[in-house]
C-alpha cells in the first residue's frame, strides 16, 4: 500500500459513515414527508423528529471529515470537484442548513399548522440533501469533472443520467435504512403498533432500493459504459455482489424481526456499494487525474495519516458512548426501554486486563507507527506503520475507558 492511498482509504470510510449515519437522518426527514397529514400522520412525524435528537448533529462529522482530508491531501482534485460541482455542493448545504434550522425551530412552534410547515421545510430538505450530494459522486463517478478550475460546465457536469440516478438511488438507500433503524427502535421501545407501520415501509423501501440500484446499473450500462464494465468484473464486481446478499439479508432480517442485524446489514450494503465504486474508479481520482497524482507532498500525508489517527482517538470512543447510550435506550426522554440490557462489551471484557500492559504496548504501537511512517519509505513499512497506529487507538481506547466506565457505573 503506497501512502499516497491511505487518505483516500480515510475518505472512504468516512463516506461510509455518512451514508449510513446521516444518511438514516435523511431518511427519517423523507417519512415525514410521507407520514401524512395531520393526527394520522403525527406518530410517525413525532417518532422520528425524537428518534434524530441525540445523533443528527454528530453525524455530520463525517461530511466535515471527508472534506478536510479530500482538501488537504488531494487539493487539486477538491479543487476541480468544488469548482465544477459548485451548485450541487451549494445545494446540498443549503439543505443541511435548512435542515438544522427547521430542527430546532421545531420546538418553538405555537401550533399545529405552523409545526406542518416546519415539518414541510424538514422533509424537503431532507430528501434533496442526499439526491445532491448523490449527484456530486455521481458525476464525479462518470468522469464529468476534468483536473483545472472550474473546467467542467457547471450545470451539464451533475445533470446527466449517471448523476440522477445516483441521486435518486441516495435518497433511496437513506429512506431503506432510516426505516430499519426507526423500525429497531420502536420495537425497542415497546410501540408495537409504530413498529409495525415502519416494518412495512422498510421492506416497500428495501423493494424500491433494489429496484433502484437495478436500474442505476442500465443506466450507467447506457451513459457510462466504462463505469458498467469496471463494475462488473474483478474487486469492484465482488463488492457489488456482496452488496446484493447483505440488501437481500437485510430485508429477511426485518421480515423476521431481527432489527439489530439488520442494522449491520443495511450498513454493509452500503459499505460495499461505495467500495465497488472506489474499486472500479482506480487508479483514476478524476478524468486524467490518478490517485497518485492529486497527492500531496509526502510531508503532508504523513501529518494528515497521524492527524487522523490521534483525533481517531478522541473521536471514536466519544461516538462509541453516544450511540451506546442511544442504542441502549439511556438517553430516552421519560421512556423505559423494554429490551434487555446489552451484553457486556469488549471494554467490559478487557477492564481485568493490567491497565499499565495496555499503556505501555499502546505507547509501543504509536512509537513504531510514527517512525515507520516518518523514516521509511517502501510501501510496506508504511502499511505496518497505519497498522501501528491504528492499534494504539484500539488499545489506547481499551487502556483508558474500563476505568472510566467503573466510575460512571
Amino acid at each position: 500500500m503506497h501512502l499516497y492511498a491511505i487518505p483516500l482509504i480515510f475518505v472512504l470510510i468516512g463516506l461510509v459513515l455518512y451514508a449510513v449515519l446521516a444518511g438514516a437522518d435523511f431518511g427519517a426527514g423523507f417519512w415525514q414527508l410521507l407520514a401524512g397529514p395531520g393526527e394520522r400522520g403525527a406518530p410517525i412525524r413525532d417518532y422520528a423528529h425524537k428518534a434524530m435528537a441525540p445523533v443528527w448533529e454528530a453525524n455530520h462529522v463525517w461530511l466535515i471529515f471527508v472534506l478536510t482530508v479530500t482538501w488537504t491531501a488531494y487539493p487539486s482534485a477538491f479543487g476541480a470537484i468544488a469548482s465544477t460541482l459548485c451548485v450541487p455542493l451549494f445545494i446540498a448545504g443549503l439543505g443541511i442548513v435548512m435542515r438544522g434550522a427547521t430542527y430546532a425551530l421545531r420546538a418553538g412552534t405555537a401550533s399545529v399548522r405552523e409545526q406542518d410547515r416546519v415539518d414541510l421545510v424538514f422533509a424537503l430538505s431532507s430528501v434533496l440533501t442526499p439526491f445532491a450530494l448523490g449527484t456530486v459522486v455521481g458525476a464525479i463517478a462518470a468522469r464529468q469533472v476534468p483536473t483545472g478550475n472550474a473546467a467542467g460546465d457547471i450545470l451539464s457536469s451533475w445533470t446527466g443520467a449517471t448523476p440522477l440516478m445516483i441521486g435518486v438511488l441516495a435518497v433511496a438507500n437513506s429512506a431503506y435504512i432510516a426505516a430499519v433503524f426507526l423500525a429497531a427502535d420502536a420495537h425497542r421501545t415497546g410501540r408495537h403498533e409504530l413498529e409495525e407501520e415502519l416494518r412495512r415501509r422498510a421492506l416497500l423501501a428495501g423493494l424500491v432500493a433494489g429496484a433502484a440500484a437495478v436500474a442505476g446499473l442500465i443506466v450507467v450500462h447506457a451513459d457510462a459504459h466504462f463505469l458498467y464494465t469496471r463494475l462488473l468484473s474483478g474487486g469492484a464486481l465482488a463488492a457489488v455482489i456482496v452488496s446484493a446478499l447483505a440488501g437481500a439479508g437485510t430485508l429477511a432480517l426485518v421480515a423476521a424481526r431481527r432489527y439489530e442485524l439488520a442494522r449491520y446489514s443495511a450498513a454493509l450494503a452500503v459499505a460495499a456499494v461505495i467500495a465497488g465504486w472506489a474499486l472500479a474508479q482506480q487508479p483514476l481520482l478524476l478524468k486524467g487525474l490518478t490517485v497518485q497524482q492529486a497527492a500531496a507532498p509526502h510531508d503532508t500525508l504523513v501529518l494528515v495519516v497521524v492527524a487522523v489517527l490521534g483525533g481517531g482517538l478522541i473521536l471514536f470512543p466519544s461516538l462509541a458512548l453516544l450511540f451506546r447510550l442511544v442504542l441502549g435506550g439511556r438517553l430516552d426522554h421519560g421512556e423505559e426501554p423494554h429490551a434487555a440490557a446489552p451484553a457486556a462489551g469488549p471494554a467490559q471484557l478487557l477492564a481485568v486486563s493490567s491497565a499499565g500492559l495496555l499503556a505501555r504496548v499502546a505507547g509501543a504501537l504509536l512509537l513504531t507507527g510514527f517512525g515507520t511512517l516518518t523514516i521509511a519509505e517502501a510501501g510496506w513499512a508504511h502499511a505496518i506503520g497505519i497498522c501501528a497506529l491504528l492499534g494504539f487507538i484500539v488499545v489506547g481506547f481499551f487502556a483508558i475507558v474500563p476505568a472510566q466506565l467503573a466510575e460512571s457505573e
